[in-house]
């Protein structure tokens, strides 16, 4: 069995004695597109924040291909939410993409034509070749969600953390992100999105994680994303009507006990 992509082993993050998550753990392997999913405040972004240290844990610890992770690696990129970022900063797009290369390039060199021509394949990846000169905050919202996708993309990283990559964005560019996300799946890296739209989670996701404070229920979204877990997750009220067929296993049964939950609080 090979080295999981991540592993998180009893994360808790606390914000002023208040926990924000309660002894997460959670394996996710190499090669899958996995959704994490859960209501408002149920710690999904502060998820991806405490893997990157972003965020101090109270306690826990957090394995990147089986090594404590460092940002200095190069193997983790992380696409944040678009509201978080101050898009009148006056750069250009290709001037974003090309500050995914600055890892690996240090603090003393400067991106050089090699970069550039790197962030240009990027741009194109995620179609937005054309706007390489356009400055950041002439772009629409789902213009400059995909140039945050390129900027991850051009790292070249073998796991990547998205805080609702598809949030706002119009239907052109949804089909983009998800058409970059499972060749990135293709390419063997590992992709983590905070997700809220569920009625996708089964097209989009190989696997989920469903989280409200404690981790509720991950695996396989066939196995896990069940009326009853997500009952769990949501606190009684499933969002949407699930299919009969997401939530049973391909025997007719019900999912196998290998999809991992814990009760609710």
């Amino acid at each position: 069995m090979s080295t999981p992509a991540l592993e998180v082993n009893d994360l808790t993050v606390a914000y002023r004695d208040r926990p924000v998550l309660w002894d997460i753990d959670l394996s996710v392997p190499q090669g899958v597109l996995m959704a994490i999913v859960g209501p408002n405040g149920a710690g999904k972004s502060t998820l991806l924040k405490a893997i990157l240290g972003l965020v101090p844990a109270a306690a826990g610890q957090v394995l990147v291909h089986g090594s404590p992770y460092d940002a200095r690696g190069g193997i983790v990129a992380y696409v944040p939410q678009r509201e978080s970022v101050d898009w009148d900063f006056p750069t250009s797009v290709l001037d974003v993409v090309m500050m995914g290369t600055y890892g690996r390039l240090g603090w003393f060199r400067r991106p050089g034509r090699g970069e550039r021509q790197a962030a240009l394949e990027a741009l194109e990846r995620v179609e937005m070749q054309d706007f390489a000169q356009r400055q950041i905050r002439q772009l629409s919202g789902g213009q400059q969600q995909r140039v945050f996708l390129a900027r991850a993309l051009v790292q070249g990283a073998r796991l990547y953390l998205m805080d609702e990559p598809f949030q706002g964005v119009d239907a052109r560019t949804e089909r983009a992100i998800v058409d970059v996300l499972r060749a990135l799946r293709g390419e063997g890296a590992t992709v983590v999105a905070v997700h809220h739209a569920l009625q996708t989670v089964p097209e989009y996701f190989d696997r989920v994680a469903l989280l409200n404070v404690r981790r509720i229920a991950d695996g396989p979204v066939r196995e896990v994303f069940t009326p009853d877990n997500l009952r769990l997750t949501y606190g009684g009220l499933v969002p949407f009507p699930v299919q009969e067929e997401v939530s049973r296993s391909p025997d007719g049964g019900r999912a196998p006990e290998t999809a991992s939950t814990v009760p609710r609080d």
